[in-house]
């Protein structure tokens, strides 16, 4: 504890009024826990962080153009790949949580007599019944058609009662409320949505619907400009028995949103 506590001491005297950008998704932000750390992150070691929200495949791609400092998304594979390419210096696990089966309350397709997420889909389709996707590269998007593809199912190949919207986990968690539509959201997206009349939560717990975020310094052997040292300094405090504490204790009406694991 001392020694983390001088450490980011330099850390906070060295980032003294710095400032970094970071490119986060859109659920991360949804999910409010980012008014919560950006706050602390600055009282703590001086670090400015803007944050540039967006779906996960956005934000890797601004880490490929070098237009941001470092990314916090949630695609294991996409982000092994962006180390893998030379575009990142490695890959920091942070906090979990998981993905959710969000649906009308009457729940006509039985989604919520599910075993399995795969079943949950089957169902779905079985019944052709609303279901609004994110199609926007994001990580919940890219969860959603690994999902679709284990249960043996073509998105491509549905009708009209796939909606496609492109939009991030707000406004598509707002799609589906109006369409009364089902839709895959990270659970702490859904506990932080204000619009759930006539919704509810029908799925979870099964491992496959395991959500975790990881933290990705853009190397700056490939872009020179990028503030490296506020990158690191970022990366000690999200790994801070500090960080541990605010992630952990931040709850909705009683419920913990994120795991911290950060090893």
């Amino acid at each position: 504890m001392r020694f983390l506590a001088t450490l980011l001491a330099l850390l906070g005297s060295m980032a003294q009024a710095d400032t970094m950008r970071l490119a986060v998704t859109t659920s991360f932000h949804n999910s409010g826990l980012s008014d919560v750390l950006i706050p602390a992150i600055k009282e703590d070691i001086g670090l400015e962080v803007q944050l540039l929200v967006v779906g996960t495949g956005q934000a890797l791609r601004l880490g490929q153009g070098g237009d941001v400092d470092a990314i916090l998304v949630h695609s294991k594979a996409a982000e092994e790949a962006f180390v893998a390419d030379g575009f990142g210096t490695h890959r920091r696990e942070i906090m979990y949580n998981d993905f959710v089966f969000i649906g009308p309350k009457a729940d006509g397709a039985g989604v919520k007599d599910a075993i399995t997420a795969r079943e949950a889909l089957q169902r779905i389709k079985a019944r052709n019944a609303p279901f609004v996707s994110r199609a926007d590269d994001s990580g919940t998007h890219k969860k959603e058609l690994v999902l679709w593809a284990d249960a043996n199912l073509e998105p491509a190949t549905f009708g009209a009662w796939y909606k496609a919207v492109g939009a991030g986990m707000g406004a598509s968690l707002n799609t589906a409320s109006g369409l009364g539509a089902y839709i895959l959201a990270d659970r702490a997206s859904w506990l932080n949505f204000g619009n759930k009349a006539g919704m509810a939560l029908l799925f979870a717990g099964d491992p496959a619907l395991f959500n975790q975020y990881a933290y990705l310094p853009v190397n700056p052997e490939r872009h020179a400009h990028v503030n490296a040292e506020a990158a690191t300094a970022l990366e000690v405090w999200l790994t801070s028995s500090r960080a541990s504490a605010l992630i952990n204790d931040y709850q909705i009406d009683g419920e913990a949103l994120f795991v911290f694991n950060a090893q």
